[in-house]
């Protein structure tokens, strides 16, 4: 039986951070959706429009045997900018907000911690929200694998290819 995990994490577009943990070693599944709003069943076009209280997310599966939540959040820290309050690049509104979404008390501690460590590597102060996760909607399936099935698509090569190549993870 294996002993699996879940983590949370939005940071602009889910499609850059969908590309970016799956290459991740450790990772199983990653899933682009919706969290941290009020409306029930939320959809693309809703989210958007930035009255849903819903952020962009991803929710990663992962193995802690081989990476831990902690690891995780470090490349959470390293692919986005958590300094910029509602906005990623040209990517703005409060869906786009950096944000960690726990699922118990002991990843609240352990995020709340990586933020206080990841302070020191930015000049302006971290603006992530660090909330339980409520409800977690799976995006449209068009949404899913995004980078991996359209990776020729001008919003590839211009903004999520780059972040790979600075992760380390040229595509």
């Amino acid at each position: 039986m294996s002993n699996l995990q879940l983590a949370t994490v939005g940071g602009g577009c889910f499609w850059c951070l969908e590309a970016v943990f799956q290459r991740v070693n450790g990772v199983s599944k990653v899933v682009s959706g919706y969290a941290g709003g009020r409306t029930e069943n939320p959809n693309y076009r809703e989210v958007c429009g930035g009255n849903t209280g819903h952020a962009e997310v991803i929710q990663i599966e992962f193995d802690p045997a081989t990476i831990s939540y902690e690891k995780l959040l470090d490349v959470f820290w390293k692919c986005h900018d958590p300094t910029t309050l509602n906005r990623q690049g040209a990517d703005t509104g409060t869906q786009y907000r950096s944000i960690i979404l726990t699922h118990d008390e002991n990843q609240k501690k352990l995020a709340i911690a990586s933020r206080t460590a990841a302070e020191k590597n930015f000049d302006s102060p971290i603006v992530t929200e660090i909330v339980p996760l409520t409800k977690f909607y799976a995006a449209e399936n068009y949404h899913q694998d995004y980078y991996n099935q359209n990776g020729h698509a001008p919003y590839c090569q211009v903004v999520i290819a780059p972040k790979l190549k600075k992760m380390g993870m040229a595509p």
